[in-house]
């Protein structure tokens, strides 16, 4: 989608706010009802163990998705129809346009990115006494798609804490994440966990969000960047992936088949383990799938002692465990590619204090815990590592932790 600088401060948001209501009034005839954002995320550590009932540790970032909505009335035209428009118009006009009638979604029925704004209208319809009329919505995302920086769950997360606020619905954040989990797993065909939809609902400034995502219990850990004097940079490749086919799916499934053979109701409630430690109980699986029973006890083990060293204020030792934490999805849970593993060595050849990739994998982006005076130098090498490869050239930002979903003021 549309790529704006990310927002830094309130004044930058409510100013790309304001423009967009004035865009959605140009578009549509009338002012929106209001404006919300909901922010992308990066994982620092914690890869596939959502969805495994584990532990993660993501931040929201600031770059965000952002939709103006107004709900239709009655006397609305096509009262029962939602029509959608995104300033990402890749066939070079002003919007990209999608609708659909609310009371006729069925998995599958929508196309393309229409389809998360039409999960959440699908799953909020499917809950007793809610009626969700028409609306018109327009959306404007900062989020880059495809990078492995859920960009798709920005806009369902956006969606749905304006539907829950202008409907009353009243739903807290863990309501929230577990009906958009719902509109990605049941509407979109995607089998992804909860960690994505929970870190643009409940992320802070300043911290990233501990979560336990089998009770969905959360702590906000200080995550003071600018303090020690660190960034993370986004090393997006440009090796684009989806989470709604193919390897991602075949992970999960694997996992599954591997709680059922051990006897447990998910693999989070096996023993977390260190990587050089044996697990007799492994034994029990082929060998592939010992591989990834194994990547996924060791990740749990490592976002505990990651929020243990953020806690103690060592930076330098959570950047250890980050490519502690590539190794073991690169090699045991096999979701990385050429391009992730070159971003990774490059950032740690020229400096980096530890660096992994983030997101699902099979392309998307790395990130890597740098000392700021080293910004040039580390982009430099990636940069020029990627050109004597012969690929693409990568996207390479910094990003900072940000508050969650909200509702944007407007005017003075």
């Amino acid at each position: 989608m549309t790529l704006h600088q990310p927002e830094n401060n309130e004044h930058a948001e409510r100013t790309r706010a304001e423009r967009l209501a004035r865009r959605f009034t140009e578009l549509y005839g009338h002012a929106p009802d209001g404006v919300w954002c909901a922010p992308g995320r990066v994982n620092l550590i914690g890869e596939h163990t959502d969805y495994n009932d584990g532990l993660v540790l993501p931040f929201a970032i600031d770059r965000a998705a952002m939709v103006a909505m107004r709900l239709k009335s009655a006397s609305d035209p096509a009262v029962g129809i939602a029509d959608l428009a995104s300033t990402y118009a890749p066939d070079g006009g002003d919007f990209s346009h999608a609708a659909f009638t609310v009371a006729e979604l069925a998995p599958g029925s929508v196309d393309g990115w229409g389809a998360y704004p039409a999960g959440v209208a699908y799953v909020l319809s499917g809950l007793g006494g809610v009626v969700v009329p028409g609306f018109e919505l327009l959306l404007d995302s900062s989020v880059p798609t495809g990078a492995g920086l859920s960009s798709s769950h920005a806009v369902e997360v956006a969606t749905i804490v304006a539907l829950n606020d202008l409907l009353g619905l009243g739903l807290n954040h863990p309501d929230l994440a577990r009906l958009t989990q719902r509109a990605e797993n049941e509407f979109v065909g995607a089998p992804t966990g909860i960690m994505d939809q929970s870190a643009s609902l409940m992320g802070r400034a300043g911290g990233a969000l501990f979560l336990d995502c089998r009770t969905l219990e959360s702590e906000v850990v200080p995550l003071p960047l600018a303090e020690h004097g660190l960034s993370v940079l986004v090393i997006d490749t440009k090796v684009a992936h989806s989470h709604a086919h193919g390897g991602y799916a075949a992970r999960r499934a694997s996992c599954e088949r591997a709680a059922t053979t051990l006897g447990v109701t998910s693999l989070r409630d096996l023993p977390t383990a260190d990587a050089a430690a044996p697990a007799p109980f492994l034994d029990a699986l082929d060998q592939e799938t010992a591989r990834r029973v194994r990547h996924v006890l060791t990740e749990n083990r490592q976002v505990l002692e990651t929020v243990e060293r953020l806690r103690d204020g060592d930076l330098s030792g959570v950047g250890k465990l980050m490519t502690a934490s590539h190794v073991s999805l690169r090699d045991d849970y096999e979701v990385s590619c050429p391009e992730l593993d070159l971003a990774v060595d490059a950032a740690l050849n020229a400096g980096a204090l530890g660096a992994r990739m983030t997101g699902g994998g099979f392309g998307g982006s790395a990130i890597a815990l740098i000392d700021a005076t080293q910004l040039d130098q580390v982009r430099e090498a990636v940069l020029r590592t990627f050109a004597d490869h012969g690929l693409q050239t990568p996207d390479i930002f910094t990003v900072l932790p940000a508050d969650g979903a909200r509702r944007i003021s407007l005017g003075s």
